[in-house]
């Protein structure tokens, strides 16, 4: 008796639960005058970490912050091969290597936004954000005369908020889904071994400019990706620009 006393119990403190939560999100909605269908049907905001295709393309992605001592030399690699890449700079990077920005564009590449003091952006507010954004791609297009389209948040670190004021002010959120974690100093073959394992059609991989042993795994990965029949293409050639959603994994996905 007493166990089935406590069965009940436990059903209906269940469901008065499930009630204060629904009675909640509803409050809420009507508070900041939301719909409440869209209430009901939220989908976290995602960043583009690959994009769906069938073709054999994918890109590979420099992120510069620190250091500067490898970058000339990694726009002769690329030039090597034929290779346009997409470059994300912070924007004290920028004050101190306006050259290499001019260079890195001039040679075909993209010139992507990596904020200008490399916080995390998620603590910023909607204005600090913008000052992130605005402040390096106003100093990037001075140098280049193109305004950057792609940004690429420091530390993967994003939420819904971010990625709508981006949006708003005209940028395309880029994560990746292949890390070469090059910043570890393991060595030039477990960056190998983790790309080239871990690529597929779509992918975007993430490098570093500085890293230890760029400039040694650099042209052994391209070689064995072209010899696997990929094309390596910047970030701007990759994504879709309109007409796509974005699946769980944050993966793009064009509308049929």
């Amino acid at each position: 008796m007493n166990r089935e006393y406590n069965k009940n119990h436990m059903f209906f403190r269940v469901l008065i639960v499930i009630f204060l939560v629904m009675i909640s999100i509803i409050y809420t909605g009507i508070k900041t005058n939301t719909n409440i269908a869209e209430v009901f049907s939220y989908k976290k905001e995602l960043p583009i970490y690959s994009v769906e295709t069938e073709e054999k393309k994918i890109a590979i992605s420099f992120d510069a912050a620190w250091g500067d001592d490898y970058t000339l030399e990694i726009l002769d690699i690329l030039d090597k091969y034929d290779i346009k890449s997409t470059f994300f700079l912070v924007g004290f990077w920028v004050d101190k290597y306006p050259k290499h920005v001019k260079e890195i564009y001039n040679r075909g590449h993209d010139v992507g936004n990596h904020s200008t003091n490399h916080p995390y952006m998620t603590k910023l507010s909607d204005e600090e954000i913008i000052k992130e954004l605005n402040i390096t791609g106003d100093k990037i297009e001075k140098i280049i005369d193109d305004k950057p389209t792609l940004f690429r948040p420091p530390f993967g670190d994003y939420n819904d908020r971010l990625i709508n004021v981006c949006r708003d002010n005209g940028y395309y959120v880029i994560q990746w889904d292949v890390d070469s974690l090059d910043w570890k100093e393991m060595g030039v073959q477990p960056v190998v071994d983790r790309v080239t394992r871990n690529v597929r059609n779509g992918s975007i991989v993430l490098f570093h400019n500085n890293a230890k042993y760029v400039l040694e795994y650099l042209p052994i990965i391209i070689e064995r990706l072209q010899s696997e029949g990929y094309e390596i293409v910047p970030i701007s050639q990759l994504i879709y620009k309109d007409n796509f959603y974005m699946d769980n994994t944050g993966r793009q996905i064009q509308n049929e």
